[in-house]
């Protein structure tokens, strides 16, 4: 719990695939919101994303959602799914299936303390 006048910072973990990382961050650094990038892979498609990192002030809150939400969309797209392990393949679709990409999955968590050393 932050002191009486001290700051309540928020710590937002924005999961992003990779083509809409650049976007965001462009919208983040054009506010002055600073972030960091890590490289990650999603579960579902095996497919790249990206995950930020981004510390602000409690107040600034919904801009960071705004900007996320601005540019971040889903979209259809069609991919093929990747053959499963352990041979399981009465399942397995070989072909082409559409499904639902992009948007951002946002993760926000309360930060008890932070040092710029």
């Amino acid at each position: 719990m932050a002191d009486e006048g001290e700051a309540v910072l928020k710590l937002l973990m924005v999961v992003v695939q990779d083509k809409d990382a650049g976007h965001l961050l462009e919208g983040l650094l054009t506010r002055g919101l600073r972030a960091t990038k890590l490289a990650s892979t999603g579960g579902f498609l095996r497919e790249g994303n990206t995950t930020l990192m981004i510390g602000v002030e409690d107040e600034r809150l919904d801009e960071v959602l705004n900007v996320v939400r601005s540019t971040c969309r889903s979209r259809e797209q069609l991919v093929t799914p990747l053959a499963p392990l352990g041979g399981a393949t009465e399942s397995y679709v070989p072909y082409p299936v559409e499904v639902q990409v992009g948007g951002a999955t946002v993760f926000v968590l309360t930060v008890d303390r932070f040092e710029r050393v």
